[in-house]
Order: structure tokens, then sequence, then C-alpha cells
């Protein structure tokens, strides 16, 4: 019995518990819904952040990666809404999905973005 708990006591203490790094951002969550067609809307939920890019560019990664999901190779932004509330960020953005490089000055080229967006150690849906 006394060398089994000095097994089980030995295991615990190799067991690791990965935190993030003091200060980096905590990423939430991602819901996504298809609104109509190629017009596709994300929630996008952080914390620990202090600026608003940090969410547009979670939305932004979850868009690319929706896209590829999808098929597509190209979204474009239509608009995002962002709300902060004791250090934690929500996010409301919609993007349209599209398998050409839509017109428009706010596209992105999923596979390029969802690349980088790992590169960083932005989630993606």
């Amino acid at each position: 019995m006394r060398s089994a708990l000095i097994t089980l006591t030995a295991l615990a203490a190799c067991e690791t518990v990965t935190e993030p790094p003091v200060g980096a951002v905590r990423y939430d969550g991602i819901e996504t819904r298809l609104l109509d067609g190629d017009l596709v809307n994300f929630h996008v939920k952080a914390g620990n952040t202090l600026e608003q890019q940090d969410i547009a560019d979670y939305a932004e990664c979850a868009a690319a990666q929706y896209a590829l999901i999808r098929g597509y190779g190209f979204a474009r932004h239509v608009r995002t809404q962002m709300d902060e509330e004791g250090g934690n960020w929500t996010g409301d953005a919609v993007y349209t999905i599209s398998p050409a490089l839509p017109r428009g000055l706010r596209t992105i080229d999923a596979e390029v973005t969802v690349a980088e967006c790992a590169r960083r150690a932005i989630p993606t849906v």
C-alpha cells in the first residue's frame, strides 16, 4: 500500500500543467453562424488583452479557417463590433467567403491568413 502511494505521488509530481504565459491573450471561444449563402457571423471571446486589434485578429483567423473548411480561398471583412467588460473582450464580426478574390479593400487570402494565425498561436474554428 505504501509503495503504491509513493508511486502515485511520484506520478503526480511529473504532471505538467500548461498555462498561458503571463500577459498572453486568453482565447475563450468562437461561435460561427451562417447568415445567408456566403455571409458568416463570428462571435469571439478573449481575455487578458489590452488592444482591440487582438479580438479583431481572432475573428479574422476564425473567418479564414471557416472559408477553407467550406472550400473557399478568400474572405472579405464586412464589419466587427467589439465590447469590453472587466478585461474580457467580445467581438461580433461578419465576413463574406468566396472562391475567388472578392472586391473590396478588406479582403483576406484564407491560406495565408491561417498560416499567420498558426505562427502567432491564434486559434481558429
